[in-house]
């Protein structure tokens, strides 16, 4: 059942060597911090006390200056001269949610200084993905000059070719891999083009619009204290399209969510609202699992452009009435999303899996807006890498995701003569395809995978940081780990074992049906409240008294005004 596989594999920490220990006792005289902390510290490539101060206490004054960036001369040259001789500017972005942030960012600043801008999203389902021919139709239906691509570009060479034929300038501001050439075009801001020696190309694309808005009003003389107010949105697409948390995007992350917690803008303010977060801590998990899918949801199903008219409306009562209406555009994605999942799963049942190390599931009828969320679904389900396909009657729109192993952008390379066109990234990627193609892909794209994964790579993993007594998890310690916030991939959440401990009392399921198992773990000296989520099934194998090994993160639970710590069960055994 869904939410109930077991992990099989705990990878546990190497002891620390002699060198390794004398780095961790360096860091604790140095800093005053306990040995736990300080081993952490150091497994995450932070021994160096003055590298681990840095992570520990992020500054703005940490992130990398702009010019950095390739083509960023050019692409204030270029967007200046527009801003200049009045030229109408087109930023085209992407219908997630870091399009939609990168696209605010950048309309709001240009207005800011004085240019004429239209924004433009394409629509999913009629438009397609990246800058394509309707973004062109849309750049001279708005008398544009000159068009700025926000979270899109690198690869849409035609279009780009079309934009060059129509006398329209191309600047782009992207960081999904390159796939070939790249386009004809005045200036490409991405870190991840060939030839680019950026130290920290894992930027999402709010990070890039942020740094060419802070070049935009440097150049102009302006203030930029407008630019670093949108701080909220960076973190806000930093953190919903996955993006590492670790450089620049952790100093993003770490400062965006301060600002969000008081966000000067009504949109942002009216969508927390109608989530339910007002006046709750947020946090990376909250921003990631709760407000950045009711943003997706209307580029899902509706139209992007509703996002950035959201986060761009100084109208409080058009806040709240676009925030309530994404709000009921996210409960039909949720269910869309059920009805696709179990479905997928069925598809995905009838398969030999020992023979099948990379899930191809394909079906008419399914939204093309959902199967991004189902596959990454799959891929927790089976730990193997996994597309799925809207077929249409000629050609299908998929998406994919991926486990940490295996690079799904590189591995569609290898398909390539059979999509019509694909992008993306490492972990996550999107496709175009003809529906007769779809069986040899499955085929192909299977065989990639069978070629570079192992048997062991498709057993779902847990990676173990530190073994502790049950009696280190204190308040005072997980104080102390709030300074490695925010958490995400990247830098993920501790996770700690603690053997031997025992159950005071039976194990209980609360929750829907039960879904969810309630444990009070003792050692002796202390207890500690303990939830699993998704395990509810398992309290048929624990009794009162068993002693137990434990996998957990610890964290503070929050409920009707009360706090308390409780730790997160990632896995046990008896």
């Amino acid at each position: 059942m869904i939410g109930e596989r077991l992990v099989s594999r705990w990878r546990l920490p190497e002891p620390p060597d002699a060198a390794a220990a004398a780095e961790i006792a360096r860091l604790a005289a140095e800093l005053r911090l306990p040995s736990e902390v300080c081993a952490l510290l150091a497994r995450r490539g932070h021994g160096d006390p003055d590298d681990a101060r840095r992570y520990l206490r992020p500054r703005l004054e940490q992130l990398l200056p702009p010019e950095r960036l390739p083509d960023m001369a050019a692409a204030v040259a270029r967007i200046s001269r527009a801003i200049r001789d009045g030229e109408p500017i087109l930023v085209h972005g992407d219908y997630d949610v870091d399009g939609m942030c990168s696209t605010t960012i950048l309309t709001r600043t240009l207005r800011s200084l004085g240019a004429i801008v239209t924004p433009f999203i394409p629509r999913r389902l009629e438009d397609g993905y990246d800058l394509s021919m309707a973004g062109v139709r849309a750049a001279v239906a708005a008398g544009a000059r000159l068009v700025i691509t926000a979270d899109c570009g690198t690869n849409a060479v035609d279009p780009a070719r079309a934009l060059r034929d129509a006398g329209i300038d191309l600047v782009i501001v992207d960081h999904h891999l390159p796939s070939g050439d790249p386009p004809p075009c005045a200036a490409l801001v991405n870190p991840r083009r060939a030839g680019a020696d950026y130290p920290d190309p894992d930027l999402a694309a709010a990070g890039l619009a942020f740094k060419l808005a802070l070049a935009l009003v440097v150049a102009h003389g302006a203030s930029e204290n407008d630019v670093y107010q949108m701080l909220d949105l960076v973190a806000l697409a930093t953190i919903a399209d996955i993006a590492p948390l670790r450089g620049e995007n952790r100093i993003f992350a770490r400062y965006g969510l301060k600002v969000m917690a008081d966000s000067p803008n009504p949109g942002l303010r009216a969508l927390i609202r109608a989530a339910g977060l007002e006046g709750k801590p947020l946090t990376a998990g909250r921003v990631g699992y709760v407000l950045a899918p009711r943003l997706n949801a209307v580029g899902r199903l509706g139209e992007a452009i509703r996002g950035v008219q959201l986060l761009s409306t100084s109208d409080e009562h058009e806040a709240m009435r676009l925030a309530r209406e994404f709000e009921e555009m996210n409960r039909r994605r949720q269910e869309l999303d059920q009805r696709t999942l179990v479905r997928a799963l069925a598809l995905a049942e009838r398969l030999d899996l020992d023979a099948t190390r990379g899930l191809v599931l394909a079906e008419a009828g399914w939204h093309p807006g959902v199967i991004g969320i189902v596959a990454s679904r799959v891929v927790e389900e089976f730990c193997r890498p996994a597309v799925l396909i809207a077929l249409g009657d000629a050609e299908g729109k998929g998406s994919g995701r991926s486990i940490a192993v295996f690079d799904l952008h590189a591995a569609l390379t290898e398909c390539r003569d059979l999509l019509v066109r694909y992008g993306g990234h490492r972990a996550a990627a999107g496709v175009t395809i003809a529906s007769a193609n779809v069986e040899a892909f499955a085929e192909r794209f299977n065989a990639v995978a069978s070629a570079r994964l192992r048997p062991e790579d498709l057993v779902p993993e847990l990676r173990v940081d530190l073994e502790i007594p049950l009696a280190a998890a204190t308040p005072d310690f997980e104080s102390l780990l709030r300074h490695l916030e925010p958490f995400g991939p990247g830098n993920p959440a501790p996770v700690f074992v603690a053997r031997g401990v025992t159950l005071a009392g039976g194990p209980r399921t609360v929750g829907k049906q039960g879904g969810h198992l309630k444990l009070r773990l003792a050692d002796g000296a202390s207890e500690l409240e303990a939830i699993g989520w998704g395990m509810g099934a398992r309290a048929a194998a624990l009794a009162s008294g068993a002693p137990v090994d434990v996998a957990f993160r610890l964290e503070r639970d929050e409920w009707n005004g009360e706090s308390r710590l409780q730790a997160k069960l990632a896995d046990i055994r008896v």
